[in-house]
């Protein structure tokens, strides 16, 4: 007999995400996507300089602070047709990498790891065959025996004290928790490593930036970085090879403990690569751009329909009207005044809640369509994307990891293993690598351009009388981010925001088709509907971020929580 089962909210992610459920025999049959509160930032800007959007923009999460920022500035660069200088685009492109790879670490280890990982499960360990193991997989250095050994001493007594800390409420001793405890032991270990070498990354986006989260050094025309080697109050030689110095050792890691973690994890979970798959149609699009006209760019993207490869088609430009002339946003399902579905130049964000209503109106998240359906946005689309356009950096990372999932697994495993929940997961941690190469190459570019003499960071801006428009492409952490402006003499006259987790986690579209949420969870296995880990295994697996999709303005500005200082 079917149940019905609601997790509200979904845990361990930005914003607030109720995600429901219909099961029948252990197995979820039907799901719905829901978003809890409202997004307000485009009423916000409405009539404010389009050169302060991307400071607001960027207001809109905690997390994916430094990508709606690129957003909106490229936005406004896109409408006016403002080149940008070389050592600019370098240097955006360093603080995007940066960030991609410090949002990558966070949601592998402290976010997706412990539906996987039972850390419990590591307290019964032998320390020094957890030890042998990550010695036998990599050559990590810090895959010693004392440090795995004072791990695990120091999760003891986290359990024996009662008091698990940031290990609470997790699904220990769950029936879907298949890892030995030595494999939990060391990806525990890794676990904690992580905190330090996210942290490590994310102080290249603080020097370059000024300060994470919420940069402070970009503005409409490039960044307000000065470039001058003799003095010490600008980008100088010493800083750029300080930033050199923690991009390599936050490399060493991500290639030697993180590439490994997910290969052992993805063997052991071999048949997690039969669900999740979803929606099939995969949407990603060119980034780090190369030029001051952004022409070249060094990472790829593309559009795959249905999961056939033989059909994918590259996007080579952020500004191929493909993009412009077949993103539609449908409000059929979500809180908003109307029923229509429009591009985003065309769009109103008029919020209207009606009530719960799985068969009309349920969410506050928008349905993004590309060419009339649904399309799954992330680092599993990019990868994909990336690897089918010869991208020599993902083709290794993507052999590699299979190579050693495969050996692992005692059986071939091939790149179509990717179309699941676990292959979602590889691919971000695939992705991780391949922004690690990524950022050597801006940091050497910027180093040659520098050594030719030019110290260019900036062009100023003109806004004509009239009406201007632009989007300003971004291939996010969390996948494809678009931002609409339209511009009339000099003021924002309308702007939205499709973001990532609008386009994964939307409700049923305008032709009722469901969402890559929605569509991921059916045929999902539940061991135990009291206990639904499956459930957020595959949602989490996309790293949702409601936060973006939605967001909470109230006017009233009623106090929401008082903090005492000691």
């Amino acid at each position: 007999m079917a149940r019905k089962i609601t997790i509200d909210p979904v845990t361990r992610i930005e914003g607030h995400l109720r995600i429901d459920c219909e099961v029948d025999n252990g197995k979820v049959t039907k799901a719905w996507s829901s978003g809890q509160m409202w997004r307000g930032i485009e009423t916000i800007l409405k009539g404010r300089d389009p050169r302060d959007a991307w400071a607001y923009t960027q207001r809109i999460c905690g997390v994916c602070t430094t990508v709606h920022a690129m957003a909106s500035v490229r936005s406004v660069e896109d409408a006016l047709g403002l080149e940008i200088p070389v050592n600019a685009q370098y240097i955006r492109n360093m603080i995007i990498a940066a960030h991609g790879m410090h949002d990558h670490i966070v949601h592998f280890y402290q976010l997706c790891a412990l539906d996987w990982v039972d850390i419990v499960s590591a307290t019964k360990a032998d320390a020094r065959a957890a030890a042998t193991l990550g010695q036998k997989l990599s050559g990590w250095k810090r895959n010693s025996v004392q440090e795995i050994q004072g791990v695990q001493d120091r999760l003891k007594k986290f359990i024996n004290s009662g008091q698990l800390g940031i290990f609470a409420s997790g699904y220990w001793g769950h029936p879907a928790m298949k890892l030995s405890p030595e494999v939990n032991l060391l990806a525990a270990t890794h676990y904690l490593q992580a905190l330090e070498y996210q942290r490590q990354i994310n102080q290249v986006v603080a020097i370059l930036g000024s300060k994470t989260p919420h940069v402070q050094n970009l503005v409409v025309g490039g960044v307000t970085n000065p470039i001058n080697l003799d003095s010490p109050s600008t980008l100088t030689i010493e800083k750029l090879f300080n930033i050199k110095t923690l991009i390599d050792e936050v490399g060493d890691f991500i290639k030697e403990a993180m590439l490994t973690d997910v290969a052992a994890i993805g063997a052991n979970y071999a048949d997690w690569t039969q669900y999740g798959a979803g929606v099939l149609n995969y949407l990603s699009v060119p980034d780090m751009p190369m030029d001051s006209k952004s022409t070249i760019f060094e990472m790829p993207g593309g559009y795959i329909p249905n999961g056939d490869i033989s059909k994918f088609s590259p996007i080579t430009s952020q500004k191929d009207p493909v993009l412009y002339d077949n993103i539609k946003e449908s409000i059929k399902h979500a809180w908003y005044d109307g029923d229509w579905d429009r591009s985003p130049f065309e769009e109103e964000t008029e919020p209207n809640y009606t009530g719960y209503d799985s068969e009309k109106k349920y969410s506050w998240v928008k349905a993004p369509t590309f060419m009339g359906k649904p399309a799954q946005v992330g680092p599993l689309p990019h990868v994909v994307a990336m690897y089918l356009s010869g991208h020599a950096a993902t083709k290794k990372y993507v052999d590699a990891t299979l190579s050693t999932v495969s050996s692992l697994a005692g059986t071939t495993v091939g790149i179509d293993a990717l179309h699941s929940t676990i292959g979602r997961i590889a691919a971000r941690v695939i992705r991780c690598a391949v922004l690690h190469e990524t950022i050597t190459v801006q940091w050497q570019a910027l180093i040659d351009n520098i050594g030719k003499g030019d110290t260019d960071t900036f062009n100023a801006p003109v806004f004509p009388s009239g009406e201007q428009r632009g989007v300003g492409f971004h291939e996010a952490p969390r996948g494809l981010l678009s931002h609409w402006i339209v511009i009339e003499n000099g003021k924002i006259k309308n702007y939205q925001a499709v973001v990532p987790s609008t386009w994964n986690a939307g409700p049923r579209n305008n032709d009722d088709e469901p969402g890559p949420y929605e569509a991921s969870l059916v045929g999902n296995p539940i061991a135990d509907a009291e206990l639904p880990l499956e459930v957020l295994r595959t949602v989490h697996s996309f790293d949702p971020c409601l936060a973006c999709a939605i967001h909470l303005v109230d006017n009233k500005r009623t106090p929401l929580s008082k903090v005492k200082v000691l």
